[in-house]
């Protein structure tokens, strides 16, 4: 029976509890335990899937198809543990179960009601698996005082009150501003962010507190008297140079024993914190510095392509070289030459996207690459882009394009070597999809396989013929122009298995240069860095030291 940690947050948002929550997974693993981590989010979207780059971030997508939070992606890369559907749920995931069950006629009649019906439909999402792990961390998005979250404080409340006393803790993360012109640490937002969780019937046992500096004694001992927590339950987060000194610094400061202490598991196991002290190591120990261009349409918001960033640091750090990815919005190119632009680069990654906004940019950066021999990597829209660029300029399809950006192509106004997929075989079952369908959740989602070419480049990377990959899309290349990219260069390296639809395409006498139809950084890890990620980057560093 697993013991249930649920991380609430308070005074301000984007104070880290996905980061925090992630780390303690990886410490409590350290010393032996299983874990799962949760999202549970209060805004009334199903899942994220629709929402906007600029509004949520990146869409981090699960093995069996779930678009879900980019927490979701801390969580897998501190801790290994494959996120699942099951591990993340909205608010409107939750009403929109309630009024199914309603219309059903499950309820028998009764006025259904936020409690017990909304209450009891977020307790058993909660309990999902809980015999499964020794500890389930469980993530409340927003912030204490939020009136979209309190359906979930509430549940959370129920939830420990019908579980064995002692088989739930709560963890409050909060900020501790620091006034310069009086130079002095404020405690006193904290105390009315647990007063705010007091009120509604929830008690911190432990307080984690971002800071930009140490917290002096006074300031903890007063944080423990007026929060009613033990002080060595008053935990510092401070600021740090890379998420990846995370679980050590929080070790450090005692955060892992703290829970421990508040669960009275003694005597504690031991921690073998090898892994992330070797992380560590090749996070700030690097012999050299490698630039990445990453030509995109969101580049406003860095959080949009979270996994990227972090599965080139990862590549980095697999090379002991340090990635300075820099952003490049897709859309300069189609004002401006892009080579003054790329030139300073030593690789190029184009990332997916949607719409037709920026995609000549990428074309064109991709047309850089191919021709100047730079590294390139094109993930899912990247891919794409190459494709219809190598159809322009190494064929006679100058008018190559994709439905995605005319859905008139049937008028041949241009040649749609991308198209809209309508159909394709998820297990043993054939999925349809029209154009017209609803937006949310109707891709090609979650992981699929692939078989890729003996003696191709890709073969090589990964050590294997046979891989999956967790996919994201509804535009595909099509086949019936492999042939002719083929005698032209463009090798389509790998395939589905029925194959029908191209996975990855690649041009062997190019120094490095790949595209792929899924999101490869979706899998990337610190201690287990994705072999695409790890050989794109020391492509960069080969050609680093030939620029």
């Amino acid at each position: 029976m697993a013991r249930f940690i649920f991380i609430t947050g308070g005074v301000v948002s984007s104070l880290g509890k996905g980061l925090a929550s992630a780390a303690l997974g990886a410490l409590l693993q350290a010393r032996g335990f299983s874990v799962r981590l949760r999202k549970l989010d209060p805004y009334l979207n199903v899942d994220p899937g629709t929402m906007s780059p600029f509004e949520h971030g990146e869409v981090f997508v699960t093995d069996d198809g779930a678009e879900t939070d980019l927490d979701l992606g801390h969580y897998e890369r501190f801790t290994g543990v494959a996120a699942r559907k099951t591990d993340s749920v909205s608010s409107g995931r939750i009403y929109s179960n309630v009024l199914e069950k309603e219309r059903r006629g499950d309820y028998l009649g009764k006025t259904i009601q936020v409690i017990p019906h909304v209450t009891n439909e977020i307790k058993d999402f909660i309990a999902i698996g809980e015999d499964e792990v020794d500890f389930m961390l469980c993530e409340i998005g927003g912030t204490v005082g939020d009136i979209e979250g309190l359906p979930f404080f509430e549940a959370i409340r129920q939830f420990s009150q019908d579980k064995a006393r002692g088989q739930c803790i709560f963890m409050h993360l909060t900020l501790l501003p620091y006034i310069k012109a009086s130079g002095e640490l404020k405690t006193k937002p904290t105390q009315h962010s647990v007063k705010e969780l007091r009120s509604i019937g929830l008690a911190p046992d432990l307080l984690v507190c971002r800071s930009e500096g140490p917290i002096p004694q006074k300031e903890r001992d007063k944080l423990a008297l007026f929060c009613n927590v033990r002080p060595d339950a008053v935990i510092a987060a401070q600021d740090l140079s890379s998420i990846y000194d995370a679980p050590l610094a929080y070790h450090r400061e005692g955060l892992d024993q703290a829970v421990l202490d508040a669960f009275e598991i003694s005597p504690a196991p031991r921690p073998n914190l090898e892994r992330w002290e070797d992380v560590s190591d090749r996070v700030h120990n690097s012999d050299g510095e490698v630039r990445i261009a990453i030509v995109g349409k969101y580049t406003q918001l860095e959080d949009a392509y979270k996994s990227i960033a972090e599965a080139l640091t990862h590549g980095g750090m697999a090379n002991r070289v340090k990635v300075k990815a820099e952003w490049i919005d897709a859309e300069i190119f189609e004002r401006e030459d892009c080579v003054p632009h790329l030139e300073p680069y030593h690789a190029i990654i184009v990332p997916g996207g949607f719409g037709e906004r920026g995609t000549e940019g990428k074309i064109k950066a991709a047309e850089f690459a191919r021709t100047r021999k730079v590294p390139y990597l094109g993930i899912c829209l990247g891919m794409q882009m190459a494709v219809i660029e190598a159809a322009r300029h190494l064929t006679d399809m100058t008018d190559a394009g994709s439905e995605e950006f005319d859905h008139e192509a049937g008028k041949k106004r241009f040649t749609p070597v991308v198209y809209h997929l309508k159909e394709w075989v998820q297990g043993n079952a054939k999925v349809e999809r029209a154009v017209d369908d609803d937006k949310g959740g109707t891709m090609r989602l979650g992981s699929y396989d692939a078989v890729l070419a003996e003696g191709s480049r890709v073969a090589e990377i990964y050590g294997t013929t046979k891989i999956d990959e967790r996919h994201r899309h509804r535009y595909e290349v099509d086949i019936q122009y492999k042939k002719l990219l083929e005698e032209k260069g463009l090798t389509f390296s790998g395939m589905s298995p029925d194959g029908r639809l191209p996975e990855i395409v690649e041009i062997k006498d190019h120094p490095w240069f790949i595209g792929v139809q899924f999101h490869p950084e979706l899998k990337s890890k610190p201690f287990e860095p994705h072999p695409l990620f790890r050989d794109f980057i020391r492509a960069a560093k080969e050609n680093s030291r030939l620029v």
